[in-house]
């Protein structure tokens, strides 16, 4: 089973999941593994797959529960085994999902955070100069808040990505699936100092390295770090933790705050819900509803405005 876990791994890592993904994957599967082991120590390292049944997995969970875990935990430890038993289905390995019997515990569903109008202008207008470092974090700011793109979208995208002249960025989401989102005029131009100034960061090491492997193949990354490597996520997050502070309006936001920021302002200004799930790239309608904030006021407008009896 360890080998299966592995191989399932690197399909779900080359099918475009996300690398928090596939880690927190591994460390589920590696803990229902051992769960597996002291289960049936007569079994030793090799543990057939017809152990896994939905009283086995229920065990496992009720295990974890026992030890104070979170529902969401619980629910992401439950969707790992439906994933890998799947994958055993696809394999012709298992002849049923197991792990589809087993209920996945239900989640709180609070209104994710995010920030005013007034506070994401005041949070764009916080880097100062003229700076390669500060033109970078200038250019994140606003792309985060004119596209509402995921933070391991930004850290992926590559020069060759954009086409400023049309205001348009090719991005790679979920699944490595593809989408087009326009950006606004303000984040277009930051982008275009940001790229005149950035082969100055990590001291001109990037000059002429576009076709590099350190930087992706032929792909230039969009955002480097002041050695000239590709920015991490973890290094946007501190950087936008940074320019919170820096302008004092005391709110925390993650940049999935500015995600929810950006598709709560459009559907406030009146966009069709159906355009913001394609700009944010979801699947699903509902997982784009609740990244939307509408209060009272509004709802009242609406209705009023559009009902014939109102």
């Amino acid at each position: 089973m360890q080998r299966l876990i592995q191989e399932y791994l690197r399909e779900l890592d080359t099918e475009g999941s996300s690398p928090q993904t596939v880690r927190s994957y591994r460390i589920d599967l590696t803990q229902f593994l051992a769960f597996l082991r002291r289960m049936h120590p007569e079994a030793s390292e090799a543990i057939p797959l017809d152990r896994i049944d939905p009283l086995t997995v229920r065990a496992f969970m009720a295990s974890l529960r026992s030890r104070g875990l979170s529902p969401r935990t619980l629910a992401r430890r439950v969707a790992a085994l439906r994933s890998f038993c799947q994958f055993c289905c696809r394999r012709g390995l298992l002849s049923w999902n197991p792990a589809r019997l087993v209920t996945t515990p239900k989640l709180p569903r609070p209104l994710p955070p995010h920030l005013t109008v007034d506070q994401a202008f005041q949070l764009l207008a916080t880097p100062q100069g003229a700076a390669p470092i500060t033109l970078r974090d200038r250019a994140i700011l606003e792309l985060f808040y004119a596209s509402g793109i995921r933070v391991g979208e930004l850290v992926g995208l590559a020069v060759e990505d954009l086409d400023l002249e049309q205001r348009l960025v090719k991005v790679r989401g979920k699944g490595n699936k593809e989408r087009i989102v326009p950006i606004g005029r303000p984040a277009a131009e930051v982008l275009k100092a940001h790229l005149a100034a950035r082969d100055t960061l990590g001291s001109g090491k990037i000059k002429g390295m576009a076709g590099s492997t350190r930087l992706g193949g032929h792909r230039s990354p969009l955002f480097l770090n002041r050695r000239g490597d590709r920015l991490t996520s973890r290094s946007v997050e501190r950087l936008l933790e940074k320019y919170l502070k820096k302008s004092g309006m005391g709110k925390a936001i993650t940049p999935h705050g500015l995600r929810h920021s950006f598709a709560t302002h459009l559907l406030q200004a009146g966009a069709d819900l159906r355009v913001i799930q394609e700009l944010l790239g979801h699947a699903r309608l509902s997982t784009t509803q609740r990244y939307t904030h509408v209060n009272l006021d509004q709802l009242m407008a609406v209705y009023d405005k559009a009902h014939p009896k109102a």
